[in-house]
């Protein structure tokens, strides 16, 4: 995995968190089981790393929960993080790809994959902290949603863990209330 990409661990650390019962409360747990877990890692292009087993459900659950102390917490975050990249990480090594040389960081041998998620998003959480600093691990700010992601976007103006659902709730709802109280402050054409 590369070092400078932090968007994409960043991305999988608030996907996984956002994944948690708490957060998802009219779907449920999204990592419930192997199969669900699956199409996680699949929407995120990291079906390869292993066909889950329950023991992976209940590894990456922990790993949640992990994760969503760390993002409720950014003053832990560096060492939190830290912590997940040295649990499976090995070192730092140079990778020439695409003509060019860059940072990577290689799972150890036989990773599982919560080891392997711990990777990608201690990394991209680390990178995040270090390019964009802390102020980029928000909670949504959608009044019913109890999601928290990372802002990576340019401007740093992020609201929403979701956007398209949490950000269009709120602008339906406010929209609603608009036109209701014109409503009511419209003389009755009785």
């Amino acid at each position: 995995m590369r070092l400078d990409d932090h968007a994409t661990g960043a991305r999988v650390a608030t996907d996984l968190v956002n994944t948690a019962p708490e957060v998802a409360v009219s779907t449920g747990d999204l990592v419930a089981d192997p199969a669900a877990l699956g199409r996680f890692l699949a929407a995120h292009d990291l079906a390869s790393l292993a066909t889950p087993t329950d023991d992976d459900v209940a590894a990456v659950r922990a790993l949640r929960a992990t994760l969503r102390a760390l993002l409720d917490d950014p003053a832990s975050l560096a060492d939190g993080a830290g912590e997940l990249t040295a649990r499976t990480g090995v070192g730092p090594v140079l990778v020439r790809h695409g003509g060019r040389w860059e940072w990577w960081v290689r799972s150890r041998p036989g990773a599982g994959i919560a080891d392997e998620l711990a990777l990608l998003a201690g990394t991209g959480l680390l990178g995040v902290l270090r390019a964009l600093g802390p102020d980029r691990f928000r909670h949504c700010a959608a009044p019913t949603c109890a999601g928290a992601f990372v802002d990576t976007s340019r401007a740093g103006r992020r609201r929403y863990c979701e956007p398209d659902v949490c950000g269009n709730r709120v602008n339906v709802a406010n929209h609603r209330a608009r036109r209701r109280a014109a409503r009511a402050a419209a003389p009755d054409a009785d």
